[in-house]
């Protein structure tokens, strides 16, 4: 699986709003440069993010953008889905629109399997889980097993 720079930007934009002080509006520029993220990529990651129901905008003096619902009940699979489409797929199909014959038969289960495995990590992790340092504790497990860290 390979995690876009827009996705990267998105949840690391999205963190930046979870952790706001009292939910108020962020501006674009404070966030680009807390993160090191490029200001007008973040502008049409936020925007992508406003018209996913992520964040919501507000315009004037005091406005920026804050998330539309608490970081509790927004996952990280929710931040990249709106920013890059679907967690898993195969030659831009998702697996169960796929087929194969003969020996790659086997492949698509294969495929079902990884999404699988991605959702149940992406979709189990919220904003507030990453902003406060308290991964779930099956996630922590598979960071800190044996090799999880080494590059084959």
């Amino acid at each position: 699986m390979r995690i876009s720079a827009r996705a990267d930007y998105a949840v690391r934009a999205a963190l930046q709003l979870a952790t706001s002080r009292d939910d108020e509006p962020v501006k674009v520029l404070a966030i680009a440069d807390a993160q090191g993220i490029p200001h007008k990529f973040l502008e049409g990651i936020l925007n992508d993010m406003r018209r996913g129901g992520l964040v919501v905008s507000q315009r004037g003096g005091n406005g920026g953008y804050r998330l539309a619902k608490s970081a509790g009940s927004i996952s990280i699979a929710d931040v990249i889905r709106v920013v890059d489409g679907p967690l898993v797929s195969v030659r831009g199909v998702r697996p169960p629109e796929l087929s194969y014959n003969g020996p790659a038969e086997s492949l698509l289960p294969l495929w079902i399997a990884l999404r699988s495995n991605v959702r149940e990590i992406l979709e189990g992790v919220t904003l507030a889980d990453v902003a406060s340092a308290e991964l779930p504790a099956g996630v922590s497990a598979r960071a800190d097993a044996p090799g999880a860290w080494t590059n084959p």
